[in-house]
Parts: C-alpha cells; sequence; structure tokens
C-alpha cells in the first residue's frame, strides 16, 4: 500500500485530535541524520498542515480535464437557464396564490439565494476533493462518497451507500419530473382541444399519449434528438412570449390577491418553488464541461449570472401571474389563457409538442442510472441482443411507471410541489451541506470546524424539515382531492 503525507497526517491528526492544535501548528519537528561523512544535519520540517495543502495545491483539476467539446461562458449560461426554465415557471402562480404576493416575492428571492449558495457549496467541495484525489473532476454521486470517506469518523462506514443513495434521489427526481410533463401535455391538450373534441377526462389525452412517449423514449442516441430539441427550446421562448402579453395586455389589480396567504399552504408554496428554480442536476457536469472553468463561480460568472435571472424571471411570471389570474389560477398558467382565443391554443399546443420532445430528455438521466448503473453490469455474460431487448424493456417500464402515476393523481400542482419537497430539499440543500462539512473536516482547526458543522447543520434540519412537511402537506393535499 502506498501511504502519502497526507493521509498519514490525517492518521495522526484523528490520533492526537484537536484539543491542543495550536501547539502543533506551531511545533516544528527536528529530525537527525547521518551522512557517509558522519556529519550530522537537521532538517526542519514544516507545519503539518501547511504542507498537506501545498501539496493539494500542486493540482489543479481544471489544469487536467480533457473535454471533448467544451462549452463557452455564454453556452453554459444558456444551458443553465434552460435547465431551470420549465414547466416550473409556468407553476409560479400556483406558488404564489399558496404563499400571498407579499411573501411569496421575499421568499422566492430567499429561496434563490439559499439556493445558489448550496451550489456553490458543492462545486467548492467537488474541487477540493478533486485536488486531493488528484482527479480532473466528480460526479455528485462520487462526490457525496469522497466526502464522507474524509468526514467524522462515525460517517465513514456509510460512504459505500451513498451514491446510490443520491442516484435513488435523482431517479425519483427525473421520474417525478416526467410524470409532471404527461399531466402537463395532457392538460394544455384538453385546454386547446376543448372545442373541437368530446374528450373531457385529461386521463384519456395520457392514454393517447402513452406508446408516442415509449417510442420517443426508445431513442438511446441523444444526437438524433437534437434538432427536435432546440426546435422545442425555440418554441418554449416563443410562447413565454406570448404568455407575457397576456398577462399585460390589461391592467393588473391587486383586488382581492392576498398579501400573506395560509400557513398551512406554504410548504405547497416551498416544494413549488424548489421545483422551479433548483436546477442541480445539471450545475457539475455544465461545470466540468466548461472551457474556462473558473468562470463558472466567479463574480459575474454563469453560476451568479444565470441564477439572478432566473430568480428575476421567477419572481416575475409567480408575482404577475397571481395578480393577473388570482387564487383559483391553475397549475401551470397556460391552462388560464383563454382558450377561446387562436393564440392562446397555439401556446397551448407548442408548449405541449416542445414539453413531449424533452420527456425523453428528462427521462434518460433515470434510464442512465438505472441500465448502466445496476442492471447492464449483471448482464455482461449475456448477448448483445438479449442487452439491447432488457434495455428497451427498462425504457418502456419507467415510461409506464410515470404513466401510471401521472393516472393516479392528474394534478399538476400536486406533483410539482410533491416531488420539489421530496427530491430537491435532499438534493438542493441537505446534501451540499452535508458534502461541505465532511470534505473540510479534516483540514478545518477547531474554531472552524465547529463554525462549518452548525452552520450545515442548520442547513441539513433546514432540508430535512421541507422534505418532511413539503411530502406530508403535498400527500395529504393529494389524499383529500383523491
Amino acid at each position: 500500500m502506498d501511504l502519502d503525507f497526507e493521509w498519514i497526517f490525517f492518521c495522526l491528526q484523528d490520533t492526537v485530535g484537536t484539543k491542543d492544535q495550536s501547539k502543533y501548528d506551531n511545533n516544528v519537528t527536528k529530525y537527525s541524520m547521518k551522512d557517509g561523512s558522519n556529519n550530522f544535519h537537521v532538517v526542519e520540517l514544516e507545519d503539518k498542515r501547511k504542507f498537506a495543502k501545498d501539496s493539494e495545491e500542486d493540482y489543479d483539476p481544471y489544469a487536467h480535464r480533457e473535454v471533448q467539446h467544451p462549452t463557452t461562458f455564454t453556452e453554459t449560461l444558456f444551458h443553465l437557464m434552460k435547465g431551470s426554465l420549465g414547466t416550473g415557471i409556468l407553476a409560479m402562480p400556483n406558488a404564489f396564490a399558496n404563499s400571498g404576493y407579499a411573501v411569496g416575492f421575499v421568499a422566492t428571492i430567499i429561496i434563490g439565494l439559499l439556493c445558489t449558495y448550496c451550489i456553490r457549496v458543492l462545486i467548492q467541495s467537488e474541487y477540493e476533493l478533486c485536488k486531493r484525489r488528484k482527479s480532473p473532476s466528480m460526479t455528485y454521486p462520487s462526490t457525496m462518497e469522497a466526502a464522507l470517506e474524509e468526514g467524522p469518523t462515525f460517517l465513514r462506514p456509510v460512504a459505500k451507500y451513498c451514491p446510490h443513495i443520491v442516484n435513488l434521489f435523482l431517479m425519483v427526481y427525473q421520474l417525478g419530473t416526467c410524470c409532471v410533463y404527461t399531466v402537463f401535455i395532457a392538460e394544455n391538450l384538453q385546454k386547446a382541444l376543448y372545442d373541437y373534441t368530446a374528450i373531457e377526462d385529461k386521463r384519456v389525452y395520457m392514454l393517447i399519449l402513452l406508446l408516442p412517449l415509449i417510442l420517443i423514449n426508445w431513442v438511446r442516441n441523444l444526437k438524433l434528438l437534437a434538432p427536435l430539441s432546440t426546435l422545442a427550446n425555440g418554441i418554449t421562448f416563443v410562447a413565454f412570449g406570448f404568455i407575457i402579453y397576456y398577462i399585460f395586455r390589461t391592467p393588473i389589480s391587486l383586488e382581492g390577491k392576498e398579501v400573506v396567504g395560509e400557513i398551512r399552504n406554504f410548504p405547497l408554496f416551498l416544494g413549488t418553488v424548489l421545483f422551479a428554480l433548483e436546477a442541480i442536476g445539471v450545475i457539475m457536469p455544465l461545470e466540468n464541461e466548461m472551457k474556462k472553468p473558473k468562470k463558472f463561480m466567479s463574480t459575474f460568472g454563469v453560476l451568479h449570472l444565470g441564477m439572478a435571472l432566473n430568480i428575476v424571471l421567477y419572481v416575475g411570471m409567480g408575482l404577475f401571474g397571481y395578480l393577473r389570474f388570482g387564487k383559483h389560477v391553475s397549475g401551470t398558467i397556460t391552462a388560464d389563457l383563454p382558450h377561446e382565443e387562436l393564440g392562446a391554443r397555439i401556446v397551448q399546443i407548442s408548449l405541449a409538442v416542445a414539453i413531449f420532445i424533452s420527456h425523453s430528455l428528462q427521462c434518460y438521466v433515470a434510464i442512465d442510472i438505472s441500465w448502466n448503473h445496476y442492471v447492464q453490469p449483471k448482464m455482461k455474460q449475456t448477448s448483445a441482443k438479449t442487452q439491447i431487448f432488457w434495455e428497451y424493456a427498462i425504457r418502456t417500464f419507467l415510461v409506464i411507471i410515470t404513466f401510471l402515476l401521472a393516472v393516479s393523481v392528474p394534478e399538476l400542482e400536486l406533483f410539482i410541489s410533491l416531488f420539489g419537497a421530496l427530491c430537491l430539499s435532499m438534493l438542493g440543500i441537505t446534501f451540499p451541506a452535508l458534502i461541505q462539512t465532511c470534505a473540510f473536516w479534516k483540514v478545518k482547526a477547531s474554531r472552524e470546524r465547529f463554525y462549518l458543522a452548525t452552520k450545515n447543520t442548520a442547513l441539513i434540519l433546514f432540508g430535512i424539515l421541507g422534505l418532511v412537511v413539503g411530502t406530508t402537506t403535498s400527500m395529504q393535499k393529494i389524499l383529500e382531492k383523491f
């Protein structure tokens, strides 16, 4: 076994403890060495902590990254915003209906800043761990595992299970998003075609959509969907322009709008905002693929600029959408557009098509995790044809699962709130705080360690509280409705 200086120092540090750490920080250890001429030389070793830090700084993960198609600043910014802008922003007026417009305005900004901070924490921790392990980059699950391996002693035994826990939450979140997309498509088609068909139940539209959704998720090469994805993005931005027109085409009034909503509905607001604002699933891949990754978290970098723009857009859509349509606003603002007007119908159908295309992109993450990480490794001895058969079977199975969930609870706002509270409170808040605590546990002095643990414990408790209360409230609403 190769033992490097840092590993030995960490073992010694665990043995010695940190009660009198300042003594060790200032001490100089002297060794006597004898050469061939019988002359003794005194060799002074620098402070262990400084030496360990310097040895880490010799390796720059950014300099060792080899990206086949690196993205520019503008491209990364666009991808970040695109990763956040979707069905979530169209649900923001409903979120404000649960919180009241004053509380919603302030709380959305606070949650947006908190999400940004937690993303910074995650990226900083990944960079620190990459330096120590001399790895160019890490994924979210591998960062979690590496952090807990270096964290407090009592957490280290669970480190090997962490990638599976993160993958589970990522899968549930992505499949939940697919459920939201299924309901969204059906609801918009129902509204747009209401005067032309006798179909009144959105579940019928979901059933009609099932086969097309299966077929589009059978596309194994995402490059084939790239042109359609670009088309979907263009449709989405144009549709947003029409929605803004419908919001502001007549004067907006505060009459009948609540400044502060009911406290019992606030968890629904929290879950919706987390679902809408959090882009934790795309953050690390985006940073890892940048041509100049140091600009990702600089003062006016991709993260700060992108999240600031997203917060402004979400606050604006939530506030003015609620002020336009009031407390009875639907789970998606598109359902409240005047369906008797051709322009509104075009918006509804266009967004339904765009989200249909995006469904396969969202489901791809769940397919990748389930197939490439868990199923395929156990089928290495089987033939290629057999593996392809089971890959298609898993793709079909995941689509059917999301379809059944959507049919059982065809309420968009409840799905959004449920999966926002269930997954993103953990992925976006709790896990980054835990990762930072563990990643810097061994290199912080006792006072810094206490501050780090206290601050992140508060974040972890807040995330768990959001998970429990938000999920419970959403489930209660689902049971009440059905």
